[in-house]
């Protein structure tokens, strides 16, 4: 897209996802990410900037390459990548003129990613991350010093982001000795953390220097939603900037303070959107909505419920389209376990609403956006918690009439293929058929098959094998097998490294064996989700029609 003209048109023709885009400073090159079919291996290619010919630039098959950056000059592409360290990832400085190469970190004891370079290249940023509520960052330097950036603790917690404002002043949002996470800064001329800006009730999420205007650009999340913040480093104060969606994707500032924002809502698909410095409305730069649908689509209600312990969840319920209404409700419970259902568009959501069904979507333990602590309750407690957050969630609807305990159907993807199967398996009376998306069956063997750089963190996730054996056992949803009874679809990416279809063969083989109503999509070309748009209809469809049957 040439701005200020907003048609937009494509530098690529081939049928894979793009995982990452690093465009030249210069405007000469771009540097492309993306992988194959979904097996998440990115490899990295490099174009003009008007494409044409892909050439490949760091590729080894088999690893997995992440960019950090591009040097302003665009003579240095600095990554990481699992290449000689499949379990911690190494990182490296790739030189775009000679084509030589160095390693400047080894990764170790955690999987180890870059962040960002000094303005001066005198030092660089990293993250090691053992868990999804456990990352730390450290600053190194030429000479091999590091500095770590939040002060060292037992208690375990997580930065999210930090950008250099100068080689000695670092600005981070980081969660250390707080529930919620909260801007602060690390002076490294004298070691010094100090916490700047906190907000109650909201969790920082994204942060963006903007040194024309010496500010940091901050969005944040409250469950459901995000709100973005202007931070004046000379004054040490915020403001709130509305915005026209409801959840962000990514953030970017130009120079001339301009303010670029991709994001959605809940009856909104992903759009780009522009806010000019000094103006207070928002132009909309793509245009991209619903073909095909003449019905409005349907925003959801928010609810809170007491699970069996007292503890309150968050609810988002969606009513089908009362012309079509047939009665039926929806369980679907989000995939992670650590993310959450949030006020954002869903393709999946909107196609079956005007169907006629409705969908009710609990942020049930482990959901992030409430804080540490609520993240971390499902960590070791797969099976438990979650699952009965989910049956009182349930309960609470029908009690209030929003749902009919004759018209229950089950549904979800990946962590949620996995409780779909599970409440198979243990609440079988509750719904009248189930559809698993990517979902694992057995906690033994996922631990055993997930990618290399997932391992060191299966044992705080889910549990050990052999010290948790028997917890595993009773987490996992082939341990009832002979409790399952209701008609399933199960679906599969053949490519899947998350999820492998070895977890999906496993349980098809058992229900069928038992002789239970079982049907089993695989979809050769794709890994955990959808990358080409032609599966994801055909899947749809699918799901439609198996539901259908039930109604």
């Amino acid at each position: 897209m040439n701005l200020p003209d907003t048609f937009s048109y494509p530098l690529t023709f081939f049928d894979q996802s793009i995982q990452s885009l690093q465009f030249d400073k210069k405007n000469r090159f771009i540097v492309i990410g993306y992988d194959h079919h979904g097996n998440e291996n990115t490899q990295l290619y490099v174009m003009q900037k008007h494409g044409g010919e892909i050439k490949p630039l760091r590729t080894q098959e088999g690893d997995q390459h992440i960019v950090s950056s591009l040097s302003k000059d665009g003579k240095k592409l600095y990554y990481s990548s699992t290449k000689g360290n499949k379990m911690f990832l190494n990182s490296y400085c790739y030189d775009m003129d000679t084509g030589e190469e160095d390693l400047i970190l080894e990764g170790d004891g955690a999987r180890t990613y870059l962040i960002e370079i000094s303005p001066e290249k005198k030092s660089f940023m990293y993250i090691k991350t053992y868990s999804n509520t456990h990352t730390v960052a450290y600053v190194q330097y030429d000479n091999n010093k590091r500095v770590l950036l939040t002060p060292s603790s037992a208690i375990q917690h997580n930065v999210f982001g930090a950008v250099y404002v100068s080689e000695e002043i670092i600005y981070l949002i980081t969660n250390y000795d707080a529930d919620s996470t909260y801007l602060a800064s690390f002076n490294l001329a004298t070691n010094e953390f100090s916490k700047c800006l906190s907000l109650e009730n909201e969790s920082f999420s994204t942060i963006k220097y903007d040194k024309q205007r010496n500010s940091l650009y901050l969005t944040t999340s409250s469950g459901i939603e995000d709100s973005l913040y202007q931070f004046d480093l000379l004054k040490k104060d915020h403001k709130e900037i509305s915005t026209p969606i409801s959840i962000f994707q990514k953030l970017e500032i130009s120079k001339s303070g301009d303010i670029f924002l991709l994001g959605k809502s809940a009856t909104k698909p992903s759009n780009i959107y522009q806010k000019q410095f000094n103006c207070s409305e928002w132009k909309e730069l793509t245009y991209f909505r619903v073909p095909g649908i003449k019905e409005e689509l349907i925003e959801p209600e928010v609810f809170t419920y007491s699970s069996f312990d007292g503890l309150e969840i968050e609810a988002l319920y969606y009513k089908g389209n009362e012309e079509i209404s047939n009665g039926h409700l929806i369980l679907w419970p989000h995939g992670g376990p650590q993310a959450s259902e949030r006020k954002m568009f869903s393709l999946l959501f909107q196609f079956l609403l005007n169907q006629g069904y409705s969908i009710f979507a609990p942020n049930f333990r482990g959901s992030t956006g409430y804080g540490a602590k609520f993240s971390q309750m499902v960590e070791g407690d797969w099976g438990d918690g979650p699952r009965l957050d989910i049956i009182h969630g349930i309960e609470w609807m029908i009690e209030r009439g929003y749902a009919d305990r004759e018209k229950l159907l089950l549904m979800g993807k990946s962590y949620g293929g996995y409780m779909t199967l599970l409440l198979a398996g243990r609440h079988p009376d509750y719904f009248k058929a189930g559809i698993d998306m990517f979902g694992p069956s057995n906690l033994f063997t996922l631990i055993e098959s997930v990618p290399d750089a997932w391992k060191p963190m299966m044992k705080k996730w889910i549990g050990d094998p052999d010290e948790n054996k028997d917890r595993l056992i009773d987490h996992s949803p082939i341990t009832y097998i002979n409790g399952m009874k209701m008609p399933l679809l199960v679906i599969q990416g053949a490519n899947d490294p998350r999820v492998v279809k070895a977890e999906s063969d496993q349980i098809v083989n058992a229900l069928q064996e038992k002789g239970i109503d079982v049907e089993y999509l695989v979809l050769e070309d794709e890994g955990h989700g959808f990358s080409k748009k032609e599966n994801e209809m055909k899947v749809y469809r699918k799901i439609l029609e198996f539901f259908d049957r039930f109604i």
